[in-house]
């Protein structure tokens, strides 16, 4: 995998890069991190190596033991220059949380830490990721900073807006989710050669909504985070990825085409668009079992009486499984309330699914909004159960039963 160079400044948000360094050692990249003297005032150097396996730089005057080399790399003969040598191996650099402070300096060329130093010196793909109090993140001074980084090729991750550090304050300047940065940190590594390079997947995500009348709609709560983390998945891979979201309040993953809808039948129009350049088809989505025969025009009011008669959807993955080739792998989804497999094999055959994915909903620790699952996966040979982990690392566990079952059927991965 890569090798990431990760530059921490100082400011609150110093803790999600201890995350971010997890999820990055977890996908397999190695990580040197290096900080500055104020984000050691916010979390520690030990912190990081114990996460990392290796040893965090500050100053570019203290010798490196590691000789510039990153976790799972081997050490040079020689001893070279640390700022140097980790700006020369790494695939792409990141700083993360980016101060108001070290933007500036940045931008002015001043080298006055491990962080500054490596960034000048550093010409592979370089980001960082504001992150401070709004009112500092919105100063002239700060954009005009961030507006010379973008002329000069740097990729700057625009803040998220919401709650900020100093209390009752909200606004733009909140470092993003440390998944999404990750995604965003991929998306710029240099691609190489991998595994689905010239694939194209498809994935469905969310729960639709289909309208009683202009306000009240029939829903789920089906939150996307399956369907995103498959997609994420996917595109690590190398494949062509596109996200069919509906109505997912996330954001999806850097590089991935989405296509928002909002009931089922805009859902299946959008799969049968894309179905046929598919290799492989992630139905994910949660789409209604029945909607409204005839949705109210206006509000309905408190006091109308409501006789609510409903007719089924569309079976959007029985009638793509209808005109699937022999190249082409679907993954189907069952949301059961306890251990129903047996519903779940039968639904397989029914569908004309290649792949089932079941999950026991009524387990409170891999419900709705959770950011962990737990699955069987069952196809035409057998149950696999995946243990309970987070949905990033079980959307995996899904992409390589399906190379799998592409391998045994000699379709092309």
């Amino acid at each position: 995998m890569a090798r990431i160079l990760l530059g921490v400044s100082g400011g609150i948000a110093a803790y999600k890069a201890l995350e971010l360094a997890r999820l990055a050692t977890t996908a397999g990249h190695g990580v040197r991190v290096l900080m500055t003297e104020g984000a050691s005032r916010f979390v520690g150097a030990a912190s990081f190596e114990g996460i990392v396996g290796a040893p965090v730089l500050s100053s570019e005057f203290e010798r490196d033991p590691m000789r510039g080399a990153f976790p799972g790399d081997p050490a040079p003969a020689h001893d070279p220059i640390g700022h140097l040598e980790l700006a020369t191996n790494c695939d792409a650099y990141l700083i993360a949380p980016a101060s108001a402070n070290t933007l500036a300096k940045l931008a002015n060329g001043v080298a006055d830490s491990m962080v500054t130093t490596s960034f000048l010196a550093c010409t592979a793909p370089r980001l960082v990721a504001p992150a401070m109090n709004d009112r500092m993140y919105g100063n002239p001074a700060t954009q005009a900073n961030l507006a010379t980084l973008r002329e000069r090729g740097i990729n700057v991750i625009e803040p998220d807006e919401g709650a900020l550090a100093s209390r009752g304050e909200r606004g733009k300047g909140r470092l993003p989710d440390p998944a999404r940065l990750l995604s965003l940190l991929e998306a710029e590594l240099p691609s190489g050669e991998r595994p689905w390079d010239g694939m194209r997947v498809l994935v469905t995500a969310g729960g639709t909504r289909e309208p009683v009348d202009s306000v009240r709609f029939l829903g789920n709560r089906s939150s996307g985070r399956m369907g995103i983390a498959l997609a994420a998945a996917a595109k690590r891979r190398g494949a062509d990825v596109t996200l069919i979201a509906a109505n997912v309040a996330l954001a999806e993953p850097a590089g991935v085409h989405r296509v928002d809808v909002e009931t089922t039948e805009q859902l299946a129009t959008a799969a049968r668009a894309e179905f046929a350049a598919t290799h492989v088809l992630a139905m994910a989505a949660a789409p209604a079992d029945f909607k409204p025969s005839q949705a109210a025009a206006g509000k309905l009011t408190r006091d109308a009486s409501l006789d609510l008669q409903l007719e089924p959807t569309e079976d959007i993955l029985a009638g793509l499984a209808a005109s699937k080739s022999e190249e082409q792998t679907l993954i189907a989804f069952a949301a059961e309330a306890g251990e129903n497999l047996d519903r779940a094999r039968e639904k397989l055959l029914r569908k004309g699914a290649d792949l089932m994915v079941f999950n026991d909903i009524s387990n409170p620790e891999i419900g709705f909004e959770s950011e962990e699952n737990a699955v069987t996966l069952i196809d035409r040979g057998g149950d696999s159960p995946v243990a309970q982990a987070s949905k990033d690392a079980v959307a995996d566990a899904i992409l390589d039963r399906v190379d799998q079952l592409r391998s045994q059927a000699g379709q092309p991965h």
